[in-house]
Formats: structure tokens, C-alpha cells, sequence
């Protein structure tokens, strides 16, 4: 019987929920992965999906933004601006600036969304957790039922891996799940 312990990912990558994140996205890119745990001082507090994030940017207003006096970002058409299109010309209202100057102002934070938001935000706080010990199959349940791509490994309460559908799919294509041996031609 194949547990969780024998095709689960051990070196696990957790991003902090205070990150931005540009830097979550950044870490997941770099490590080849879609998704972490979030941990605060050790303790897990959610999980951060490509999804997650696609989500999250997705629900935020459309277009440009522009700034009330309270704080409150809104699109252009809210502010009852002209179109956006004018909106540039309002930015760069004088002749002195040069394409690189004005390109150069579109690449602050102000124009990046993933820099003005955390993990945090983002995250999934429901997490789907299974014991290492636990045989692979009832671990593919219950993650077809949280609708999951990850599960965290706990061992005592302690994160001691991550259980991706893609080892599940692994152990599956390397016959691992069944009792029949693996042979090779």
C-alpha cells in the first residue's frame, strides 16, 4: 500500500503573507511550482495558488486608476475622467519629457498591481492537510473533494511536505499504485 510519506515532495517552499505579491509570483516562477504554503513564524496561515492570485486580480477594478482624497482607488470613468487614452497626456502635460522619461514613470509600483498587495490577500485560508501515513489513494479523495491541487503533509502537527495531483499523477504513470511490478521495455 503506497502512502503519502513515499511520493509526497519533502523541501517545501512557503512565502511569508506579508510579501508582496510580486515576490510570491516571482518565488513560484523560480521554483517551477504553482502554488505554497504561507507561513507566519513557522505556523501555516493558507495557501497561495497561481489561481489564487488570478482570482484576486481578477475581482479588482478594470482599467486605470486613479486616486480620491479618501484613499479609495477607482477607475477613470468612476472619477468621471476623460478616456483613458487622454489620461497619458494628462501625465506627461509639457514637451521636456522624453520617451525614456515617460517610460521610465510607467514602471514604478504605482503601475505594478502585484506590488501594492500582500499574500495576504490573496491566499486561500482553508487548507487541505493529509498525514503522511495516510495511504495515496484516500489522499486523492480527499483532495478531489477540498477541489485542490495541494495538500500539506503534517506529521504531529508539523508541515513535513507537500502532496501535489501532479505526484499523484507520477505515481499512477510509474505504476506505483498497484501491485503489479513496473517493467520497462
Amino acid at each position: 500500500m503506497l502512502r503519502v510519506s513515499d511520493i509526497m515532495t519533502p523541501n517545501v517552499v512557503t512565502i511569508s503573507p506579508e510579501a508582496t505579491l510580486r515576490v510570491a509570483i516571482d518565488t513560484l516562477v523560480t521554483v517551477r511550482i504553482g502554488g505554497a504554503p504561507v507561513s507566519n513564524q513557522g505556523r501555516i496561515v493558507g495557501v497561495l495558488s497561481a489561481t489564487d492570485v488570478l482570482q484576486f486580480e481578477s475581482a479588482k477594478p478594470v482599467g486605470l486608476r486613479a486616486e480620491s482624497p479618501d484613499g479609495y482607488l477607482e477607475t477613470a470613468e468612476e472619477a468621471n475622467e476623460e478616456a483613458p487614452s487622454t489620461l497619458l497626456n494628462l501625465l506627461w502635460s509639457g514637451d521636456e519629457a522624453t520617451v525614456s522619461e515617460r517610460r521610465r514613470a510607467t514602471s514604478g509600483a504605482e503601475w505594478d498591481f502585484l506590488e501594492h498587495h500582500t499574500v495576504a490577500e490573496a491566499m486561500s485560508r482553508s487548507v487541505c492537510s493529509v498525514s503522511d501515513d495516510l495511504e495515496v489513494s484516500a489522499a486523492a479523495q480527499r483532495m478531489l473533494a477540498y477541489g485542490v491541487q495541494r495538500a500539506l503533509v503534517m506529521r504531529s502537527g508539523t508541515l513535513v511536505g507537500i502532496l501535489t495531483t501532479t505526484d499523484i499523477l507520477r505515481a499512477v504513470a510509474e505504476h506505483r499504485l498497484t501491485r503489479e511490478p513496473l517493467v520497462f521495455s
